[in-house]
């Protein structure tokens, strides 16, 4: 139903936009599903107990699954470029907020798609079931929801709150930072409907666009600063940021041991890659050269996936540089992907005891982040994502290889995928798309979308319930 809604927008906006022809596929594509999601509260009977984790975990991965398959009904019913994988895969790009592309024209589709095509970013960025969970009436363990698409990590500066709670506080942030970046970029000279669309992206750290060239189409330094902060501010545990601006409390963001990693490793980032750029990149000035680094540092740190500048042309260490942004990314409890700071930080202080305990073995080390002691089950649970993650990574980036692609283009569309960065290096540079990937690649690259932004386990755990059936 919520796609329904966001479909029957899409379509309005397109019939009052003159000559918009997805009208028709948008309001057909948002009858269908209606009909679709309608079924359940006609036919289905209300139960009585309360969802168990694996019922939970398999009502979460099946609904995104869901949205996907019924979010490319638009896309392929408008068809041009959309063919049925084409279609499949712009949806489970948007939702998952890759920002991944197959379109080699994105100015040619009309106002109507390319709202939808946007909505489906914006959505996919806060969370289906997490949205769905604050809607829920009825007594029931909603964290059993939302818990399986929102993580522990994500949760811990907030332990003990209703899961609720934690859900309606992202949603405020996520809206009010949504709101804020409009309006600036209205104040910057953009159109209403660029700003609209790309501070859905921004915030969505999704990275869609309706320019071909991103954002290097408007040559324009401030909405670039404008963006830059945007995508930051996303990257950023939503909780956090809720208590520090819509809570008038400012100095939570530096209480935050995460949040100030984030920022250090991200300005860190943007010193070096502005040195090199004027080292090694050709660059004559200095303030190009910072307003470059810092707007695709961002981009990629974030996982949004904009683009000021080819990045493939940038001297190694620069690209080096995007490519471990693009492994790490944000924070926990933000809309950016990838392997996050959180869990960075908890393993690299597991090895740090691991050391200590090696020199002094009667020595009590515990592991402390913002104050708090981490059980060692936390950081065995970092230890074993980081393992999943980079072992996904080499095997998807195997199975690119063997499919045809370079090695460069096959490794970092792994990585793009997986972290639902969209860009790489090589054939998916910044500037470039997805769209000459033959079909069984597109398919592979669907699935580490998905793996990735419900950050693997809750696929392992429906993989396994239904080995155990």
């Amino acid at each position: 139903m919520l796609v329904t809604a966001l479909m029957t927008i899409s379509g309005i906006v397109a019939c009052f936009t003159p000559g918009d022809d997805s009208r028709l596929p948008l309001l057909y594509s948002a009858f269908v599903t209606g009909l679709v999601g309608f079924y359940p509260l006609i036919f289905v009977r209300r139960g009585h107990h309360s969802l168990s984790f694996r019922e939970g975990n398999c009502i979460v991965v099946i609904a995104w699954l869901c949205a996907c398959l019924f979010g490319m009904l638009p896309f392929y019913l408008y068809g041009q470029e959309f063919t049925l994988v084409n279609a499949l895969f712009e949806s489970v790009s948007g939702f998952t907020t890759t920002g991944a592309s197959i379109l080699d024209d994105i100015e040619a589709l009309p106002p109507g798609l390319q709202l939808w095509r946007i909505s489906t970013a914006w959505v996919g960025g806060i969370g289906i079931v997490t949205l769905f969970s604050m809607l829920i009436r009825e007594r029931m363990d909603k964290s059993t929801l939302s818990g399986a698409e929102i993580s522990n990590v994500a949760r811990q500066p907030f332990a003990g709150e209703r899961s609720n709670s934690f859900a309606q506080r992202m949603l405020a942030t996520y809206v009010a930072l949504t709101g804020v970046t409009f309006f600036a970029l209205k104040l910057t000279g953009m159109c209403w409907f660029d700003s609209l669309t790309n501070a859905m992206s921004a915030c969505s750290t999704c990275g869609f666009c309706t320019r071909n060239t991103s954002i290097a189409y408007y040559a324009n330094p401030a909405a670039e600063l404008v963006l830059t902060v945007a995508m930051i501010a996303a990257g950023i545990n939503f909780g956090i940021l809720f208590l520090a601006f819509l809570r008038g409390r400012p100095r939570y963001i530096w209480k935050s041991e995460a949040v100030k990693v984030f920022l250090s490793l991200v300005g860190i980032a943007i010193v070096l890659v502005t040195v090199d750029l004027m080292t090694n990149g050709g660059y004559g000035s200095f303030g190009k050269a910072l307003r470059d680094a810092a707007f695709q540092v961002a981009s990629i740190s974030t996982t949004t996936g904009f683009a000021t500048q080819d990045t493939t042309q940038w001297p190694p260490l620069s690209m080096s540089l995007l490519i471990i942004a693009s492994l790490i990314c944000g924070c926990s409890g933000s809309t950016s992907g990838g392997i996050k700071i959180d869990r960075a930080i908890l393993a690299a202080k597991g090895i740090s005891r691991k050391v200590g305990l090696a020199v002094s073995p009667h020595a009590v080390r515990n592991i402390r982040i913002d104050g708090r002691v981490r059980a060692d089950e936390q950081i065995s649970d970092a230890y074993g994502y980081i393992f999943c993650y980079l072992f996904i990574v080499v095997v998807f980036a195997a199975v690119n290889i063997i499919a045809g692609l370079d090695f460069t283009t096959g490794v970092t569309a792994s990585i793009a995928c997986i972290g639902n960065v969209g860009p790489g290096f090589g054939e998916v540079g910044s500037m470039a798309n997805y769209a000459a990937f033959p079909d069984i690649l597109k398919i592979t690259g669907m699935a580490e979308m998905v793996i990735g932004r419900l950050e693997i386990f809750p696929v392992l755990y429906l993989l396994r319930s239904i080995r155990v059936v």
